[in-house]
């Protein structure tokens, strides 16, 4: 063959390495079955990554610009419908996915877990137009299932339901234009009708998932000022008459990425609404639940990328030989792995405390450790998975820009909306340091990491570190937060990847991402002087 005809062969290759099992190559998810007793979940598992492989050239083809959603507020006879139309392959993937029981898991207590598995499964398509949804709903139907009851009675079942054509989307409505993170700016106010149902008047600015049949919306009720007067509404796509509720869709955002999602600005003009809680509840509840869902599809979007430039370096010849033999390469594929590594081992052990609070088995220190980390840790996972987009389009060098070439322009997209979405960067390092400096939640968390590995020396740093930051004057706190939270997180992630190593059966190559993973995040690193860096690099690409 002529050397374009191997360089096209090398391609196909590359294609069908990359397009592996997700389950079957990923070694470390099935260490975390093992780790958090849940491999009785492999067989489903296994099953649904097939399904996620099928889907990708489906999910391809729906964020093509022509196959993106499109508004029709009223129908050809002028009915007025405020719905969006989507491509084809848009229901297809929808279809696929639900049927996996992905959401109606839910209806039993104590699956965060498993649902979270599958989560991280369709991740590695990135958002796919599927996923926002996926955590919206979540959070509706936690809120349902904590509520009083008193609810319309087929909310919880049509959110539970896998008949991806009869379910329910589930979407909630916070930011209003003059207020993203800040709640308590909120206008859009709430009337009671006298019924025990309210009625939800003015405009809110950023709704995804926009075609949801139920919405949960925050609004004002009464004087109170701030996130005091603010409660949080059920609000249905149609009345039970079936006409559509008391809505407008604006228009349709034109979106870096997630563009297979609709989102949208939506002007509610006395739209029927039932109570479903305070704000407390929605940022406990609702809150919450997207930003483990975020740091998980954060997980997927960067196991994908290890993927790609993975199989891509094998496959990919330059100067005679595979681009992996290059050392440079080796490493940022060896880094690629290990920060893949690192965002899983706490997102999944987040993810095993969720069901065990959800049965009423944490500790006080271990709930109070959660809320701190949930938050810390969406900031990382966002924040390094987009990084690890970037270093996988590297490897692939002008190949990686290429949109048809390459899923990794899209998945560089959609990460970067992850980093905005349920509270950008300096909006979780603010509550986190807010939580620390008010009610002291960092001290559960530190006694909750050590009783993992004991006080390692990077527990006593990140702890020492953070206690500076606490005797600093407000203002310096703030300012140096972001660079105190990130050696937090880096000292999380070192202690659940340790506790995943030692224990039995684990995946073999856990010891030595722990130690690539310490040493270059050690205090003073002087990667010059690193003597087995080149052994470790080897060590982690190897396969």
């Amino acid at each position: 063959m002529s050397t374009p005809e191997i360089a096209r062969a090398n391609f196909d290759t590359w294609r069908a390495l990359a397009g592996r099992n997700t389950y079957e190559s990923d070694s470390h998810l099935a260490s975390l079955l093992r780790f958090h007793g849940r491999e009785e979940h492999a067989p489903a598992l296994r099953e649904f990554a097939g399904v996620c492989e099928d889907l990708d050239a489906l999910i391809n083809e729906n964020n093509r610009d022509e196959n993106l959603p499109v508004l029709r507020r009223w129908d050809g006879q002028g009915k007025r419908v405020e719905a969006v139309a989507f491509h084809p392959t848009y229901h297809q993937i929808g279809r696929a996915l639900y049927a996996s029981g992905v959401m109606s898991r839910y209806a039993q207590v104590g699956r965060e877990f498993e649902t979270m598995t599958l989560a991280y499964t369709a991740g590695q398509n990135g958002e796919a137009g599927h996923c926002c949804p996926f955590a919206c709903t979540a959070g509706l139907i936690k809120i349902l299932q904590n509520g009083d009851g008193s609810a319309p009675a087929e909310w919880l079942p049509r959110l539970l339901d896998p008949n991806y054509d009869t379910h329910f989307h589930g979407a909630q409505f916070l930011t209003e234009v003059q207020g993203g993170s800040d709640v308590g700016a909120n206008f859009v106010r709430a009337e009671p009708a006298g019924d025990g149902s309210y009625r939800i008047t003015g405009e809110k600015w950023f709704c995804s998932v926009v075609d949801a049949q139920l919405m949960l919306v925050t609004a004002r009720v009464g004087d109170d000022k701030g996130t005091r007067g603010v409660m949080a509404f059920g609000v249905p796509r149609l009345l039970d008459d079936g006409r559509v509720n008391d809505f407008a869709i604006r228009r349709l955002k034109f979106k870096l990425g997630t563009k297979s999602m609709a989102s949208g600005e939506i002007d509610f003009e006395g739209a029927w609404a039932w109570p479903l809680g305070s704000f407390k509840d929605t940022v406990e509840v609702v809150l919450n639940t997207s930003r483990l869902y975020n740091a998980i599809i954060s997980c997927g979007i960067m196991q994908r990328a290890v993927r790609e430039a993975s199989a891509y370096a094998r496959t990919r010849t330059s100067w005679g030989q595979p681009i992996l033999r290059y050392p440079s390469v080796a490493r940022t594929i060896a880094e690629l792995k290990t920060q893949a590594y690192a965002a899983r081992s706490v997102t999944f052990w987040l993810s095993a405390m969720a069901d065990r609070d959800a049965l009423g088995q944490l500790s006080t220190d271990e709930q109070q450790a959660w809320r701190m980390l949930v938050n810390l840790n969406k900031f990382w996972t966002s924040f390094q998975c987009t990084a690890s987009i970037r270093d996988a389009i590297e490897v692939l060098g002008g190949n990686g820009a290429i949109e048809e070439f390459s899923v990794l322009p899209r998945l560089l997209r959609d990460s970067i909306v992850c980093e905005q979405w349920e509270g950008p960067h300096n909006i979780l390092c603010a509550q986190v340091l807010r939580d620390s400096a008010r009610l002291g939640l960092h001290e559960p968390m530190f006694r909750v990491l050590e009783a993992l590995v004991g006080p390692t020396d990077e527990l006593q740093r990140a702890r020492a570190r953070w206690d500076q930051l606490l005797q600093m004057p407000p203002a310096l706190q703030t300012a140096h937060v972001r660079d105190v939270a990130i050696e937090l997180q880096i000292a999380v992630q070192a202690t659940l990847l340790a506790a995943e190593a030692k224990a039995p059966g684990t995946d073999p190559m856990l010891p030595v991402i722990v130690e690539h993973f310490r040493t270059s995040n050690a205090r003073g690193y002087d990667p010059l002087a690193d003597t087995g860096l080149l052994k470790r690099v080897v060590a982690i690409v190897a396969e």
